[in-house]
């Protein structure tokens, strides 16, 4: 049985993030090893940190409209189990959210 996961619509655009995000990272790399300016570093940091918030916010959207919902619906459906796991995913949600705050 294979799961389709709430970002693979925008699968290919995750991956591309993703890559400029690692092209960001061998670019502070390389800053270090120059001995370039800790201001010019830190500002490197932070548009990575943001680029990473970015696709986070991004993926916890995909999650809730399409796992969560999906738990919501077929709560109506399927009765006292399927309330079960739909307060599972709401929960599971909640706690990837405060995750990403304390980040």
């Amino acid at each position: 049985m294979s799961t389709t996961h709430g970002y693979h619509d925008h699968k290919s655009a995750y991956l591309r993030r993703l890559r400029r995000i690692e092209g960001q990272v061998r670019g502070i790399h390389r800053m270090v090893d120059e001995d370039e300016y800790c201001i010019d570093i830190l500002t490197q940091v932070a548009a990575i940190k943001s680029a990473l918030q970015s696709v986070a916010v991004g993926l916890v959207e995909d999650h809730l409209g399409h796992c969560v919902r999906d738990a919501i619906v077929g709560a109506g459906e399927d009765g006292a189990d399927g309330q079960a796991r739909a307060e599972a995913k709401i929960s599971e949600a909640g706690q990837a959210i405060t995750r990403l705050l304390k980040a």
